[in-house]
């Protein structure tokens, strides 16, 4: 490089440098100005200051026993109440929607639909003693049967239906 290229970077670099402390100066002074217009012009507006409210509210609130709660209410979005899952029309949609999760793959020691040895056993104890497994629950050596398969929602001549269906699909 030359002198003169020297020179002329140089130069350009000082002059680039002092613009941008112009710059961040002019912001700054622009920042400190204009800021006390801003806040006054929020202050005035009912509109942004229930925004503001809004986005700074805490997530949530605490209940302390012995205290009066009423104020807390759960509240959805749209005022709607959540809705219910539905319930299945018999034991093949009840099988599928609720107890496959667990005895189509043998979770928690559920045994598998077609599993005839694994089942053997349980539909020789009696469909009384399998209705009494599916609705109440039961923890046995090997896994575990949630009441109502987790459903508790399930009125008790569905989850017999059910019983049904998976003894018949395991015979």
């Amino acid at each position: 490089m030359s002198k003169q290229d020297d020179h002329f970077f140089n130069t350009f670099s000082v002059v680039i440098g002092i613009l941008v402390v112009v710059t961040i100066g002019l912001i700054a002074f622009a920042r400190s100005i204009g800021n006390p217009f801003e806040e006054a012009k929020i202050a005035a507006d009912a509109g942004m200051q229930a925004q503001v409210a809004s986005r700074t509210a805490p997530v949530g609130t605490v209940a302390v026993a012995g205290a009066d709660n009423s104020a807390i209410a759960i509240k959805s979005d749209d005022g709607a109440a959540p809705a219910a899952l539905a319930l299945p029309k018999n034991g093949e949609e009840t099988y599928k929607a609720v107890c496959s999760a667990c005895h189509a793959a043998g979770i928690a020691g559920a045994p598998k639909v077609g599993d005839k040895a694994a089942w053997g056993p349980r539909i020789a104890q009696g469909k009384a003693t399998l209705y009494s497994h599916a609705i109440n629950g039961y923890k046995g050596k090997v896994g575990v049967m949630p009441a109502k398969g987790a459903r508790s929602d399930l009125p008790d001549d569905l989850v017999k239906e059910t019983v049904d269906y998976i003894v018949k699909m395991n015979q």
